[in-house]
């Protein structure tokens, strides 16, 4: 039987193109209910704490218009938490945040903030958000976040999509262990980040990842082809990936 593999759709940047002319257009909240009729299983976005895309009413109206799960990506801060814990989003992915930086840089470091994170994990769950780790593929910090208390880890897969030749064959080795871990630690394993229509059927194969987030390449790609399109063609290219490893 076919394994079933999640999609999550990222609408970050669709703000972050309103942002750069102000005003209301184009609405992230409209790009995610296309997103949902076009085949998306939930929705995530960013809120930074700078608001240079996602902004707090983006997630006040993506919490209530929204018929499939939000997903959450926030920082570990006082501020988010409290954004986080009144609005009760389905999923919640604590993510490392650097003002300077123009995206996620890596994933977080779960074994140096154990300490810091932890009550963040758990009072995040109180509440019935599912709290994922968006981590680099690395042993270490997977046996972190299940000591943590974390149910689900987002493998960073930037390094294998941005890799060439060799090192792409060597950054996939290290999800796939990453990904074998995850499962033996009794962890769900998501994985996100860089993802085109090149770079998916190898990740979508990995029998032990459930759900793909992905955003920037697939609003980069709907200038061209229409949203509905292409989030229609990263699905199908999910499905077939699932398809064949099942085979």
């Amino acid at each position: 039987m076919t394994r079933y593999l999640r999609l999550g759709v990222n609408i970050d940047h669709v703000a972050t193109i309103r942002n750069a002319r102000g005003g209301g257009h184009p609405d992230p909240v409209k790009a995610a209910k296309v997103a949902e009729q076009a085949g998306a299983d939930g929705i995530t976005a960013h809120l930074r704490e700078d608001r240079r895309h996602i902004s707090d009413d983006d997630i006040t109206r993506l919490t209530e218009e929204l018929t499939v799960p939000l997903n959450l990506e926030m920082a570990a801060t006082d501020e988010m938490l409290d954004i986080a814990l009144r609005h009760k989003p389905h999923a919640a992915c604590l993510v490392p945040e650097k003002r300077e930086e123009v995206t996620t840089e890596g994933g977080l470091d779960v074994v140096g903030g154990h300490n810091h994170l932890a009550p963040y994990v758990r009072q995040l769950a109180e509440v019935g958000s599912r709290v994922s780790m968006f981590i680099d593929p690395d042993i270490d910090q997977l046996e972190a976040c299940a000591q943590i208390g974390a149910p689900v880890v987002e493998l960073h897969v930037g390094a294998y999509c941005e890799a060439r030749q060799v090192e792409r064959v060597r950054e996939f080795e290290r999800l796939r262990t990453a990904a074998e871990a995850a499962d033996r630690l009794g962890l769900e394993c998501h994985a996100g980040h860089g993802i085109t229509f090149d770079t998916v059927g190898p990740i979508a194969e990995i029998t032990n990842v459930v759900e793909l987030n992905i955003g920037h390449f697939l609003i980069g790609e709907a200038i061209f082809g229409g949203l509905e399109s292409t989030i229609k063609r990263m699905r199908s290219l999910m499905d077939r990936a699932t398809a064949k490893a099942s085979a």
